[in-house]
């Protein structure tokens, strides 16, 4: 995100705009904001290298404050804005920030997470009055973000450098890990080699409009809103995704790419058939999406709607590996993530051997840029093969013809009866259903079987939870699934706890189930 040349170029151009208010923040302003941060960062003794950490909801503020790590040689850590204080505190102390950028709405959160962050000597709180701020005591310092930036300087800091996001995974399958990428000492202007890569993939130019429907803590809309920044585009900012809105957006500032998960097309094609009809997405150029696996259903109605413009991708935020595919070669592979464009995978069973073509196995990677996990050496070793070749997170898949399939996260994987099931498959087959706004598979205690198949379901708007239901979604997946991977029984929530990065927080509905489990109850 380093605006210097555009706020040459095109001063007055928007370097983004805010959804709900229209706000609109020129490159010679952002140029100037993310520059007087630098200058704060730097004047409170943060040097290349040193970290500082964002916890805010998407606001007007939030791209500065990565703006300003791109360009004076720091690590920003930008944090779920979801966390409680406990959550939070981990991040800070692991992440070993010295300065926290938090949002009035989160300061409360903040506060807790504070008094067990020792490392933290300065907060600086976004959109507050003075009145907001606690007594500092024997805490970091509570200061106004807005004053405080002010008394620098709009000119760069001296000693310029590139800096870039060390980010967190998100937790779903234990705590949350840092990723650190080393860092090269480069100008803040000279790319690192992957967004080289992205930008000629995805076709960003200056004159791009990029939709943000996204988090701003999530790595995939980190890396597309500094994208469009580094190529001189402008990003309109969602502060939340909102089907309808979405696609007004999409007319009102004739946006050119935007990227989403799979969740966002589910709910745009379940809106009402009269308010998809008058949407007029035909600005758009290309739309990307990743994060979470696509129904092939999903995906084809998106494709028959929008047109061959969808794009996918493959690649977790480690770095390890990266598959991408347009959607000609997808509806000719359906079900893909694409081929592999970045790294060297091997897919490889329970004993570490290669498997078969079409075989399901463990995804492994010979490393395409190096990482560890911050702090966490026995995570890092517990990822990597011995030989320290290779390294995974733990999905699993398969190769076909060149062209990469994913079956599920190793986590998931039900064991009944001595048969491995994948549940993704079973997901993708309810989140299809008209009366479906989202579904979660997993396994759950069973004397005999070990494991049994298990459905959470989130009805949709309108439609009622009941036995007669459940029944109407078991003949469902009996009707087009194998007998196995059918749901032996299905419950439902009111709203499945789903992050706004389009990952299915399974962990928290699991754990229900299995909770009496492991006390011996059952």
């Amino acid at each position: 995100m380093y605006p210097g040349k555009y706020a040459e170029l095109n001063p007055d151009r928007p370097a983004f705009i805010m959804a709900s208010t229209g706000e609109a923040v020129t490159y010679r302003e952002y140029e100037a904001r993310t520059n007087q941060l630098a200058h704060l960062l730097r004047h409170h003794g943060l040097n290349r290298l040193d970290h500082y950490s964002i916890f805010m909801e998407n606001n007007n503020r939030y791209l500065e404050c990565c703006g300003a790590g791109e360009r004076s040689g720091l690590y920003y850590t930008c944090i779920n804005h979801y966390l409680k204080g406990d959550e939070l505190a981990y991040i800070l102390n692991n992440s070993e920030s010295k300065i926290l950028i938090v949002s009035r709405e989160k300061l409360e959160v903040a506060q807790e997470a504070l008094a067990d962050s020792p490392g933290i000597s300065l907060c600086l709180v976004v959109g507050a009055s003075s009145t907001d701020l606690p007594s500092s005591g024997s805490g970091p310092d509570f200061q106004l973000f807005e004053d405080a930036v002010a008394e620098f300087p709009t000119t760069p800091i001296a000693d310029e450098a590139l800096g870039t996001s060390m980010l967190y995974s998100s937790g779903t399958t234990g705590r949350p890990k840092g990723i650190l990428r080393p860092l090269p000492d480069n100008k803040p202007e000279e790319n690192l080699p992957l967004f080289d890569f992205l930008i000629g993939l995805w076709q960003y130019r200056e004159d791009m409009i990029y939709l943000s429907p996204a988090p701003l803590y999530h790595s995939a809309p980190q890396g597309a809103n500094g994208l469009t920044i580094r190529m001189g585009g402008t990003a309109i900012i969602m502060e939340r995704f909102d089907p309808e809105e979405y696609l007004n957006l999409i007319s009102k500032y004739k946006v050119t790419h935007s990227q989403l998960v799979p969740t966002m097309f589910n709910r745009m094609l379940k809106l009402p058939e009269d308010i998809r009809a008058k949407a007029d997405v035909s600005s758009l150029e290309i739309a990307i999406h990743a994060a979470a696996p696509c129904p092939v259903k999903i995906k084809e109605q998106m494709i028959e709607w929008w047109g061959p413009i969808i794009f996918e991708y493959y690649g977790a935020t480690e770095g390890l590996g990266f598959s991408a595919l347009d959607s000609h070669e997808w509806l000719a592979n359906k079900g893909s993530v694409g081929k592999i464009l970045v790294g060297e995978l091997h897919v490889l069973d329970e004993d570490g051997n290669p498997s078969p073509e079409g075989e399901p196995g463990e995804l492994w990677f010979k490393r395409a840029s190096e990482f560890s996990y911050f702090n966490d050496t026995e995570k890092t070793k517990e990822s990597t093969s011995p030989d320290g070749a290779m390294s995974t997170v733990g999905d699993v898949g398969y190769v076909k013809d060149g062209y990469l399939y994913l079956t599920d996260r190793s986590t998931f994987m039900i064991i009944s009866g001595g048969v491995n099931i994948y549940p993704q498959e079973t997901e993708d087959l309810l989140i299809t259903h008209p009366k479906v706004a989202d579904a979660a598979v997993f396994g759950v205690p069973n004397v005999d079987l070990g494991e049994e198949v298990k459905a959470v379901v989130q009805p949709l708007e309108g439609i009622e939870a009941s036995d007669e239901l459940a029944e109407e979604l078991m003949a469902y997946c009996a009707e087009n699934l194998s007998r196995q991977k059918c749901p032996s029984s299905v419950d439902f929530e009111a709203e499945l706890p789903r992050l706004p990065t389009g990952k299915l927080y399974k962990r928290l509905l699991k754990d229900k189930y299995w909770s009496d489990h492991k006390s011996g109850i059952l």
